[in-house]
C-alpha cells in the first residue's frame, strides 16, 4: 500500500491514498486543501489534478474545475438575483445560490439598509460553507470593517475563468497584476468561485486586461512580461 502512495508533485486520482511529509516543527498542523480528505489516519484525493505541496505544511489538488464548491473563509464575487425579505440572494457559481443579509455589511441598521438592487456585483466573503446549508456572506471582516469587500462599481467587467486561474492569479509569486500596473491603472476583485471583477481607466483598457488575465491562464511564468508588453501595445495601438 505504501509504494502505490502519491507524493506531491504526481498526478492523482479520486481514491488515490497521500504521502505526506511529518512536519519539522511538532507544533505545524497539516493543511488540507480542495480535492483532498481524510478518513482516519489515511488521507486521499476527491479530485483528479496534479497534487502540491505550499509551505510550511499545505496539501492541495490542483486541477481544471469550473463549477464552484463553496468554502469557509474564500472571498468570492457574486451577482445579487433577488431580495427575500431581509437577505439578499446571491449567484456564486455554486449548485446552489448563498444569502447575504443586509446587516452583514458596514454600518447596516434596521433603519439605515445598504443600497444593494438585484443586478449588482458584489465582493463577499464566506461566512457559512456545507454541504448541508446553504452557503452564507458576509461584507465585513471580523472587525465589522468593509476593507474591500462590498459593492463593486456598476462600470466594471465582469469574467468568467476556470477556478485554476484564478488560484494562479492569487499565487504570492505571481506578478502579473503588478506588472500591468506598471502600464495602466486598475482595480480589480478575484474571486475563488472563477469570476474577476475589473475596471481600468477606459473601457480599451478594460477589455485588454481581460483579455490579458484569460490568456495568462496557459502562458508560462517566464513569458508573463512579454504578454504584459504584448497587451499594452495593444491599447496604444488600437
Amino acid at each position: 500500500m505504501l509504494s502505490n502512495m502519491k507524493e506531491a508533485g504526481e498526478i492523482v486520482m479520486p481514491g488515490d491514498t497521500i504521502k505526506v511529509a511529518t512536519p519539522q516543527n511538532p507544533k505545524e498542523k497539516i493543511i488540507l486543501g480542495p480535492g483532498l480528505r481524510r478518513d482516519g489516519d489515511i488521507l486521499y484525493a476527491c479530485k483528479a489534478g496534479l497534487l502540491k505541496f505550499r509551505t510550511p505544511s499545505i496539501y492541495y489538488v490542483d486541477s481544471y474545475q469550473r463549477r464552484y464548491i463553496p468554502n469557509r473563509g474564500e472571498s468570492v464575487v457574486g451577482i445579487v438575483t433577488q431580495k427575500a425579505g431581509d437577505i439578499f440572494k446571491v449567484d456564486i457559481g455554486a449548485s446552489e445560490q448563498a444569502s447575504l443579509p443586509y446587516l452583514a455589511f458596514e454600518g447596516a441598521t434596521k433603519r439605515n439598509r445598504p443600497d444593494v438592487q438585484i443586478g449588482d456585483i458584489v465582493f463577499a466573503k464566506l461566512l457559512i460553507a456545507s454541504k448541508d446549508m446553504e452557503p452564507e456572506l458576509v461584507c465585513v471582516d471580523s472587525q465589522g470593517k468593509k476593507g474591500k469587500l462590498g459593492v463593486l462599481g456598476p462600470d466594471g467587467l465582469l469574467i468568467s475563468c476556470s477556478l485554476n486561474l484564478t488560484r494562479k492569479l492569487l499565487n504570492p509569486n505571481n506578478r502579473l497584476f503588478t506588472l500591468f500596473a506598471k502600464e495602466q491603472a486598475y482595480e480589480i476583485a478575484v474571486g475563488m468561485n472563477g469570476k474577476i471583477w475589473l475596471k481600468a481607466r477606459s473601457i480599451k483598457e478594460t477589455v485588454a486586461l481581460a483579455n490579458g488575465i484569460l490568456a495568462s491562464e496557459y502562458t508560462p511564468t517566464d513569458k508573463i512580461l512579454s504578454l504584459c508588453n504584448d497587451i499594452a501595445q495593444t491599447v496604444l495601438i488600437s
